[in-house]
């Protein structure tokens, strides 16, 4: 099985023996107040999702990322995984903080850096923009003026929203080898998914042992499909169309930065730390408007030969009447008038206005599955 980023799958879990001394440690350091997100974060650390972090970045660490989509010690890292702080009158280098969520300590951070950035350049080099009308750059202008930096150790589970959905990289390698699977290709999800999502996970499924689906569930924008809804699409899709024996379903508890290409390499990256050998990439993965050309979420991937996982390219489908499928253009030689175009966004209208997209872009059993909610988009 392909080796964890960086050769090891971090646990930075503390082991129950030793929780109730360290609770009751927590009850006397600073404390610092964690949103949903953040805490996600904590928790994605520390069960290895993120490796080879084991806490947040401290300024070197930071900086390279920036600069170079490297840690620095060479490694492939593009998004920072950074804590932001309003004050740090009470917090010392060397010292401990108690990480609180729900009004409970969920880990304890070592406190190795504090440090004052520039939120300009930390959007420029991350997003390719400094716009405050993209997402992700609106994020970065809201935080805090300093980062503090730092291995974490959690505490317990932190609860979130879809739990029952969610296992860790040691429980998916796990699963993996007990489905006898080498050659595993993920595919990163935030949509309901339509006939060209399907067509293209099952190509790639063709040529690998089994298809990891893995819906990014968090925080996303207005118009984005609600968390619940994705997956309970996906539950119909499974069972209706896809060999059970092949498929393998689990969520990313995961904040959407809506960075384009770089957030492409820390997604493949994620994956890999799932224990996928492969991962698909479409057009505009994890895009936003018109920030980035259709296909750099695939050019990237040129830049870091070292990845290890293998990105799985596809272009555009579309389904023609011609052909009697999904096509695209490397396989279709028709006119654009033969053409139905996997619009997400026509897709979108459609439903809002409780209206079923045609047969020829999306499941029958996935429409009805979305039309049985009131409110399927996040507001």
């Amino acid at each position: 099985m392909i080796q964890p980023h960086g050769g090891e799958l971090v646990d930075r879990v503390i082991r129950q023996e030793e929780r109730e001394r360290i609770v009751e440690k927590a009850k006397h350091l600073f404390k610092l107040v964690l949103d949903e997100e953040k805490a996600k974060e904590v928790q994605n650390i520390a069960h290895g999702i993120f490796s080879p972090l084991q806490g947040f970045l401290n300024e070197v660490d930071f900086l390279s990322v920036l600069e170079r989509g490297r840690l620095e010690n060479g490694l492939p890292w593009t998004i920072p995984i950074v804590l932001d702080i309003a004050s740090s009158e009470d917090i010392k280098r060397g010292g401990e903080i108690a990480l609180v969520y729900h009004e409970e300590p969920v880990a304890i951070l070592h406190v190795e850096d504090i440090y004052q950035y520039d939120k300009d350049r930390f959007a420029g080099k991350i997003f390719d923009t400094t716009d405050p009308a993209h997402p992700g750059v609106a994020k970065v202008m809201a935080m805090e003026e300093r980062l503090i930096g730092g291995k974490i150790d959690l505490l317990e589970q932190i609860g979130f929203p879809f739990y029952q959905y969610y296992l860790k990289p040691a429980e998916t390698r796990a699963r993996f080898k007990g489905m006898g699977w080498e050659t595993i290709v993920g595919f990163q999800t935030r949509n309901v998914p339509h006939l060209g999502h399907e067509f293209c996970q099952k190509t790639a499924l063709t040529f690998a042992d089994g298809l990891f689906i893995n819906p990014v569930i968090g925080k996303k924008k207005a118009g984005d499909f609600k968390d619940e809804v994705i997956l309970e699409t996906y539950e119909v899709l499974i069972r209706n169309y896809y060999p059970k024996e092949r498929v393998f379903m689990s969520i990313l508890p995961l904040e959407m930065r809506y960075a384009g290409p770089r957030e492409a390499i820390f997604h493949a990256i994620v994956r890999k730390n799932f224990g996928c050998t492969h991962l698909i990439v479409g057009r505009d993965h994890a895009g936003v408007g018109s920030y980035y050309p259709p296909y750099a979420a695939q050019e990237i991937f040129q830049q870091f030969p070292d990845l290890e996982i293998t990105p799985v390219l596809f272009q555009d489908f579309f389904y023609c009447h011609k052909c009697l499928g999904v096509m695209n253009r490397k396989t279709c030689p028709h006119d654009k008038k033969w053409r139905v175009e996997f619009s997400g966004t026509e897709m979108r209208e459609r439903l809002l206005r409780g209206e079923k997209p045609s047969l020829e872009v999306m499941r029958p059993e996935v429409v009805e599955t979305i039309l049985r909610r009131d409110h399927p988009f996040v507001g």
